[in-house]
């Protein structure tokens, strides 16, 4: 199966990376702008291409990461090039990882809310809301009351739809045991070895523990922190124009 699908534009090539329970599908917003600046293409990472597909390996960041590399290198590598990772939470996790370890595939990261270290924090408070989740809410008014307004927009695009509503595109045991990797390890190490341009977004009500976003900005090479007060985790959903704003700059900055 592609990796990754062209949605459009020319010039160098940009990948979108979502985060935990999302997909490549999540970002109609953001494309058009984003095809002005490039070659913009999404990608659906392992255990959310749908409830059905199975991935044969472990969960662990190191096959998420492989993953996004093999992506990577199959649509733009061949070319020479190297992409721009514009990266959600989970999906800017990878992103930095893969920024570290291939630095020939990667010219810059876009990092939104998320940090490198989560040990302690269990997914304890988040399981029963997850495994309390239907497989298939029957309309689009279940899941806003769900998830609000701004998630719920963000899921009914994930979601697989079919005849009778939307339905999981994976299953919530599998996402919680990714989620759960977090609380074990940290990611520091893969942080300070990145060697490209990256851009911190940071919600106001950030996921991220306190102080850390901008503690990676000071250890990082070439970083550029910014701060979204009143935004959410989503903050290219929740406060879009100043999403824009400061990728639009980092874009046509770095280069």
């Amino acid at each position: 199966m592609d990796l990754l699908t062209c949605r459009g534009g020319k010039g160098r090539p940009l990948v979108l990376v979502h985060g935990l329970m999302g997909r490549g599908s999540t970002w109609p917003r953001q494309l058009p702008w984003l095809m002005e600046h490039g070659r913009v293409y999404t990608y659906d990472a392992p255990w959310h291409r749908g409830r059905d597909v199975p991935d044969p390996y472990p969960i662990s960041t190191e096959r998420f990461v492989a993953d996004l590399g093999t992506a990577v290198e199959e649509a733009v590598g061949v070319q020479g090039e190297r992409a721009v990772l514009v990266g959600h939470s989970m999906g800017a996790l990878h992103s930095w990882c893969l920024a570290a370890e291939r630095p020939d595939l990667v010219d810059a990261v876009v990092v939104e809310d998320m940090a490198p270290d989560f040990r302690g924090r269990t997914t304890g408070p988040w399981e029963p809301w997850v495994h309390a989740l239907p497989v298939e809410f029957a309309t689009s008014e279940q899941v806003f009351a769900e998830f609000g307004p701004v998630a719920g927009q963000y899921f009914l695009e994930a979601f697989d739809r079919t005849e009778t509503g939307w339905r999981l595109h994976g299953h919530p045991a599998t996402w919680i045991e990714i989620a759960a990797e977090w609380g074990r390890r940290d990611y520091w190490e893969q942080w300070r070895a990145v060697s490209v341009p990256t851009l911190l977004l940071e919600a106001g009500g950030s996921v991220a523990p306190a102080g850390q976003m901008s503690m990676m900005a000071e250890v990082a090479r070439r970083a550029t922190y910014v701060h979204v007060p009143g935004a959410g985790h989503l903050i290219h959903d929740d406060a879009p124009g100043k999403y824009r704003e400061a990728v639009e700059t980092f874009l046509t900055t770095f280069a």
